[in-house]
């Protein structure tokens, strides 16, 4: 993309709103495309180092428990947590993401319930969950995240647990390119202006927040929860798949995910 259209400045709720919808309705089947086969149709993966919950366990025993996936994307997640025994509820903004949700539930014979929602303004009752969680999806494309762990707090019950990965926030210093030009810090970790591109007419297409590790734990302090666990994945010997800016060369320098438990 030309750098005429690419930049770091603010961008309120509602225009960010619109850029997320459009960039994952526009990108949903090439995502799946690229993604898929990594991802899985029920299959639990935390990030791209490949940490799965089934070795993870950071959700615990899900059977009979509640779950609401946030920005579920093709829900993978929660077909995977449904096959444990759990009672998930799957949603995300994008209808084309929702769609290859339904997909994976005809190749996967595993459905779960789906909804298209906003994050900022959860459609669900209070202390309607046991447990919330997102890979890498939701918090990163809102442009007031602490009202999302508010929400988060709102629909889970007490004791509640949020699990949530997210791009960790040393990669907002580099360069997005997995090769050895991505090792060179060119951006301050303590810039929180947004990242926007534009499409051809000047409208914000896609946009992505950045908080530093202290922002959200603040945030999540902040809706109530308590921090039980920051993990940071290491990348395993054997991974070479490439995802973007994450990359074996990176992955061994620094970390390229940061996993939140927390319970309310």
């Amino acid at each position: 993309m030309s750098n005429d259209r690419v930049a770091r400045r603010p961008l309120d709720s509602d225009a960010t709103r619109r850029a997320a919808r459009h960039w994952w309705d526009s990108d949903a089947d090439d995502y799946q495309r690229e993604h898929g086969a990594f991802l899985g149709d029920a299959d639990f993966v935390w990030c791209p180092e490949g940490l799965r919950e089934s070795d993870a366990r950071l959700l615990g025993d899900v059977s009979g428990r509640r779950v609401l996936e946030l920005g579920c994307g093709a829900a993978s997640c929660s077909r995977w947590l449904a096959r444990q025994g759990g009672r998930p509820v799957a949603f995300d903004l994008s209808a084309r993401m929702l769609a290859q949700a339904r997909a994976g539930a005809r190749r996967s014979g595993t459905d779960v319930p789906l909804v298209q929602a906003d994050a900022l303004a959860l459609p669900f009752a209070d202390g309607a969950f046991d447990l919330a969680v997102t890979a890498f999806g939701a918090i990163p494309f809102v442009a007031d995240s602490a009202r999302l762990m508010r929400e988060a707090y709102r629909v889970l019950v007490p004791g509640g647990r949020f699990v949530f990965a997210v791009t960790h926030p040393m990669r907002w210093i580099f360069l997005d390119d997995p090769g050895e030009r991505g090792l060179v810090a060119v951006h301050s970790y303590f810039d929180r202006t947004p990242y926007v591109e534009y499409d051809e007419r000047g409208v914000p297409s896609y946009a992505e927040q950045h908080r530093t590790l202290g922002d959200r734990i603040r945030e999540l302090v902040g809706a109530g929860f308590v921090l039980d666990d920051l993990i940071e994945p290491e990348w395993p010997d054997g991974h070479d798949q490439l995802w973007g800016q994450w990359s074996p060369l990176r992955g061994r320098l620094f970390p390229g995910t940061a996993i939140y438990v927390a319970h309310r």
